[in-house]
C-alpha cells in the first residue's frame, strides 16, 4: 500500500510540474502585445520625424554648404543661401497670406495667427473684424517699415485679427501677461506679447529667421535677437531665451512645415531654415 501512495504522489508531483512548465511556455502569448506597444506616436514626434525626412532632400541641394557647420559659420552660410530670393511689393503680400496661410479645412479663408480663427480671405483690411498684415518682427525694430524687403518678407508676415494686431504693437516676446480679448489664449502686459501655445515655435523661428536673413549688408539694420524687453526702435528683438525655449516647446507642425514649403514654391524661392531643422537654433544661439 506504501509503495502504490508513493507512485501515486509521484505522478502527481510530475502532472503539476508538466502544467505549469506548459503554463510558462503559453504565458507569453497571452501577454506578448501590450497595449502600449501598438499606441500611435506622439504627433509631435511623427511630425518631427516627417519634417527630417522630407528636408533630407534639401540638405544635399539647398542646405549642402550649412550641413555639418555650427555657431557663426552655420550662420553665415545659412544667410548667403536664404538671401537668394525674390522681393514682393507690400500690395503683393496681401494675395501671398491667403495662399500660405489658408485654411486646411476651408479653402476660402485664412488662419489667424495669433487667434487661431479661421476667417474670410476676402475680410482684409483695417476695420474691426478685418484681418491684416502683421509684422512679426516689429518693423519699428529696426526702421524699415513696409519697404520692399524686410518689410515685406513673408517669412515673418503672418494674418492677424485687426484688433489683436494692435495690442501686439511693437512688443517684444516674452511670457506672461493677462489674457488678450479674443486673442486665442495670447497674454500680454506694459512691454511684452506670448503668442497661444500653438504659434509659440512659429513666433520664435520666424524671430531667428529675420536674425539670419537680415545682417546688415543690403542697405537694411543688422536685425539681432538679445535678452531684453522694451527694444523700441533698436533692431533687436527679445527675448532670445524665451524663444528658444518655445522653439522646443512647439516644434513646426503641418501648418508651418506646408507654409514654409508654398513660400519656396511660388512666392520668395527661399526658405526658413529653422522650419527644416530647428536644431539649428540651439546650433547657433
Amino acid at each position: 500500500m506504501l509503495a502504490i501512495r508513493m507512485r501515486t504522489r509521484h505522478r502527481r508531483a510530475v502532472a503539476f510540474a508538466t502544467a505549469a512548465a506548459l503554463t510558462a511556455l503559453a504565458a507569453p502569448a497571452l501577454t506578448a502585445t501590450p497595449a502600449t506597444a501598438t499606441t500611435e506616436p506622439p504627433a509631435t514626434a511623427t511630425v518631427t520625424a516627417t519634417a527630417t525626412a522630407a528636408n533630407s532632400d534639401y540638405d544635399s541641394t539647398y542646405y549642402k554648404n550649412a550641413i555639418g557647420k555650427t555657431g557663426t559659420s552655420l550662420k553665415s552660410s545659412l544667410h548667403t543661401i536664404i538671401s537668394s530670393q525674390t522681393k514682393l511689393s507690400y500690395s503683393a503680400v496681401w494675395d501671398a497670406l491667403k495662399a500660405t496661410d489658408q485654411d486646411p479645412n476651408n479653402s476660402g479663408n485664412v488662419i489667424l495667427l495669433y487667434s487661431g480663427v479661421s476667417r474670410s480671405k476676402s475680410l482684409n483690411g483695417g476695420n474691426t473684424g478685418n484681418w491684416n498684415r502683421e509684422h512679426v518682427w516689429a518693423k519699428s525694430h529696426g526702421d524699415f517699415g513696409t519697404a520692399t524687403g524686410p518689410g515685406t518678407d513673408i517669412h515673418h508676415l503672418r494674418p492677424t485679427d485687426v484688433q489683436v494686431n494692435s495690442v501686439r504693437g511693437n512688443k517684444d516676446f516674452d511670457n506672461g501677461g493677462s489674457t488678450v480679448s479674443n486673442g486665442g489664449g495670447s497674454l500680454t502686459d506694459s512691454d511684452s506679447f506670448e503668442p497661444r501655445n500653438a504659434v509659440k515655435g512659429d513666433v520664435a523661428r520666424m524671430i531667428l529667421y529675420m536674425a539670419v536673413r537680415y545682417e546688415g549688408g543690403d542697405g537694411w539694420a543688422d536685425l539681432e535677437p538679445n535678452n531684453s524687453v522694451n527694444n523700441g526702435s533698436n533692431p533687436y528683438m527679445g527675448k532670445l531665451s524665451v524663444l528658444k525655449a518655445w522653439n522646443e516647446q512647439d516644434p513646426p507642425d503641418a501648418f508651418e512645415q506646408r507654409r514654409n514649403q508654398v513660400i519656396y514654391d511660388s512666392y520668395q524661392r527661399n526658405r526658413n531654415p529653422f522650419i527644416d531643422h530647428p536644431e539649428w537654433v540651439e546650433a547657433i544661439w
